[in-house]
């Protein structure tokens, strides 16, 4: 395949996944920490209090940062290309198009087939809500994104666009991170190779308990606000959810 074939490819892609990952942390920072109508499991029975409810936005936000930074590595692997005529309308209209996607399929999948939330829960008229969102933030950033790829003209310089959408990912991305005020619980993975010994050390040591664990990922409550999160990183924690990501990125220079 020609270099120019496989720079347009991650190009394309890295809008895409750049996209869909800034509309999860859109999701997150708007509806479920600034407007609070919903959290993931909100219609979930069984799941528990408003702290696992936290826990759960928890893993719905390491999802997220996985799927994003997909993006900004596809985009570094594609990055000669941001110089060449279109660059940037290719980015920015992918972008929008992965940033519908998003809403589309947790509309279609969250509200509608699973029905483990819904816009607004608390609504009388969760289906309009549904239809609003799905309209405004869904539907219309495709289309938007789709004219755009191939009519519109909009940066001129695909280093910009690359640039502002890396910005704009990142930044949602550190938003989103934060934790309810009040909030006692959080999601927290460990380096590889620790023991479940040395683990539950270090949980005790942070002042925590174990809610549950599976597949190496430990939820974690503890009794004051903020918890001792700040310990889990000293003890070996590679990321713990409700926190800034920055703090937990610095981790893995320990292993």
């Amino acid at each position: 395949m020609p270099k120019t074939a496989r720079g347009s490819r991650r190009l394309s892609r890295s809008g895409y996944l750049l996209g869909f990952g800034l509309g999860g942390f859109f999701d997150a920072i708007l509806l479920h920490q600034i407007l609070q109508w919903h959290h993931l499991l909100s219609l979930v029975e069984g799941v528990g209090d408003i702290r696992n409810q936290v826990l759960f936005d928890g893993l719905f936000h390491a999802l997220m940062y996985l799927i994003a930074a997909a993006g900004l590595v596809t985009l570094v692997r594609g990055r000669h290309e941001l110089a060449r005529e279109g660059a940037a309308r290719l980015l920015v209209s992918n972008a929008l198009i992965g940033f519908g996607t998003w809403h589309v399929l947790d509309s279609i999948l969250s509200h509608w087939l699973l029905g483990i939330h819904r816009i607004r829960v608390d609504s009388s008229a969760p289906l309009m809500w549904d239809l609003i969102w799905f309209a405004a933030f869904g539907v219309g950033p495709v289309l938007l994104g789709l004219l755009l790829r191939r009519r519109g003209r909009i940066l001129h310089s695909g280093q910009v666009a690359a640039a502002l959408l890396v910005f704009a990912v990142l930044g949602g991305g550190v938003w989103a991170a934060q934790s309810p005020s009040d909030a006692r619980s959080a999601i927290a993975v460990f380096q590889p190779g620790m023991s479940d010994g040395h683990i539950l050390t270090a949980i005790r040591n942070s002042g925590g308990s174990v809610v549950w664990t599976s597949s190496g990922i430990w939820a974690v409550q503890w009794s004051d606000a903020g918890g001792g999160v700040s310990d889990l990183y000293r003890d070996g924690a590679l990321l713990v959810s409700n926190s800034y990501l920055a703090a937990g990125c610095l981790a893995w220079t320990r292993i």
